[in-house]
């Protein structure tokens, strides 16, 4: 029985073996250390140093427990990613709208817990630090009145827009393009 056991294990640690020595590339920084690895890539076509970029991330998904939000730590890893290809941060303009079940995710730590079962805004952190290198977050008004959210209940900085859609309408009037995943 000690035999089968082992013999059924070892494939799928080999298979394991890869996809583990694969994140080994991924590291955080140079902008955000905590959060938003990225992997270094030898380009075809590298980045012009002076590129300029102004994209919107649209957020519906909710954070997994105890976890940042996904697509809120891609944002991180926008950043991350660029500069360290070349781009000077301030060339790097992002707003994140968020609707639907992520609107709790820009919830103050109190309310947070109150309706996710104590536990804690694992995304606040991160929003913050998001937001001192200029990322904008707009929460869906419409999302926020069907969950019960008020202004009151959001994390400092937080915009709460009408709905997301006019959030992306008067984003894109801006000059900026919605991230496609």
């Amino acid at each position: 029985m000690r035999k089968f056991c082992l013999l059924t294990l070892l494939p799928l640690l080999a298979l394991a073996q890869p996809a583990s020595a694969q994140m080994e590339n991924f590291r955080t920084g140079p902008v955000f250390d905590d959060f938003g690895p990225t992997a270094p890539v030898e380009q075809s076509e590298p980045l012009a140093t002076d590129a300029r970029f102004s994209i919107a991330f649209d957020v519906a998904t909710a954070a997994d427990p105890d976890k940042i939000n996904r697509t809120i730590e891609s944002a991180a890893r926008f950043i991350n990613m660029h500069v360290a290809a070349g781009v000077p941060e301030e060339n790097i303009r992002l707003a994140i709208v968020v609707h639907g079940a992520a609107a709790f995710d820009l919830t103050k730590e109190d309310f947070f817990a109150a309706h996710r079962d104590g536990r804690k805004n694992a995304s606040a952190a991160a929003i913050a630090q998001l937001q001192e290198h200029g990322v904008q977050f707009h929460l869906c008004g419409q999302s926020a009145a069907s969950q019960g959210i008020t202004k009151a209940d959001l994390l400092p900085g937080v915009n709460m827009s009408l709905s997301a859609m006019t959030a992306h309408a008067l984003l894109q009037q801006q000059g900026y393009t919605v991230n496609p995943f």
